[in-house]
């Protein structure tokens, strides 16, 4: 009898960051539409869990804190039947092999990526890497839907709305101040000058590493700044996200967010770049727009896949360059539709 069928029951290996975890929510929606009966399971840091609390798509998250040996007991007595690897580092190439499963992974292009850093020789494919993803669940006769990414909040997320001065609630641009790494990030001045040329109220994003940089906007600026950065939580943040008009980001996991809750995005690129693949996912009948700002005409950049605490040239012109004027124009123009 059917019934009787075991069900497929799967194991998505993701360790981190935001917005690459954000990045696999196609492939774990569309396991869960077009495998029958099959059952999601997520393997992610603890930090990271958030981002898929509310996913209804993730049937259960599995988390450790610090090494992978914290949970492999517990992955040992699932008993998956096949186990998706879409972070592929030694950690996770490992620990699949530990619990001796149906096992696939993508290609990394890793030395590509090292040629487009090191010599500036770009034979990166034109493939995002949620369409490379794919190849992963290849065997599951899984295909893109062609639906963008995920992110799916619960009611107690938009508490941090109502957390909002009242002249802040409607028609805000939210910008995001940092990123992981410095060299992502949109510098402090540069802050200043597109926030006080926004036509609208400016609620300033990031955590609280961020919140001293935002407190210098804030002062330049004057009151028609908010700063969220390190008052909510990030889902509470994505609420806050999902009501503004417009997201002015560097390459950030917000950015990511934004993509999936469909938003209008300005993206102002430091020294990484879209060529890499990892640039925000929009779905094929996308009703929003994505504005990349790069400067395109430096030897130096990229200088680097993920970034590093200072820019190693000393001068940052991959973001000191930017074309603010424009920046603000199409801001202006968003705002305005």
């Amino acid at each position: 009898m059917e019934d009787d069928i075991p069900k497929p029951k799967i194991l998505i290996i993701r360790f981190s960051s935001i917005g690459d975890i954000v990045l696999i929510t196609p492939v774990i929606r569309t396991i869960k539409k077009q495998v029958k009966n099959a059952e999601i399971h997520v393997l992610t840091k603890e930090r990271n869990a958030i981002i898929l609390l509310n996913n209804t798509y993730v049937d259960k998250i599995h988390t450790f804190k610090t090494h992978t040996g914290e949970v492999i007991e517990e992955l040992r007595a699932e008993k998956f039947s096949h186990i998706i690897d879409l972070q592929k580092n030694l950690r996770s190439i490992f620990l699949s092999l530990s619990l001796r499963k149906n096992y696939s992974t993508f290609t990394k292009l890793n030395i590509r990526k090292w040629l487009l850093t090191r010599f500036k020789i770009n034979i990166m494919p034109d493939v995002h890497i949620v369409d490379r993803y794919f190849k992963a669940v290849k065997k599951l006769n899984v295909k893109n839907d062609g639906l963008g990414s995920d992110y799916f909040l619960c009611e107690d997320d938009f508490a941090s709305i109502d957390s909002l001065p009242s002249n802040f609630t409607n028609n805000y641009v939210a910008v995001v101040c940092g990123s992981l790494h410095a060299t992502k990030q949109i510098p402090e001045d540069m802050l200043v000058k597109i926030c006080k040329e926004i036509n609208s109220s400016i609620v300033l994003l990031g955590d609280k590493a961020d919140r001293g940089k935002a407190i210098e906007v804030e002062n330049a600026v004057g009151t028609k700044i908010f700063n969220a950065c390190g008052v909510f939580n990030l889902n509470q943040t994505a609420a806050i996200v999902s009501k503004a008009s417009l997201i002015i980001t560097a390459d950030t996991g917000l950015m990511h967010i934004a993509a999936a809750l469909q938003k209008n995005i300005i993206v102002i690129w430091g020294n990484t770049v879209p060529a890499f693949g990892m640039s925000a996912y929009k779905p094929d009948n996308a009703t929003f727009s994505i504005y990349n700002f790069e400067v395109t005409n430096l030897k130096c950049r990229p200088c680097s896949k993920l970034g590093y605490k200072c820019c190693p040239q000393k001068h940052f012109k991959c973001m000191k360059n930017q074309n603010i004027h424009e920046i603000v124009k199409i801001a202006n123009e968003i705002i305005t539709k």
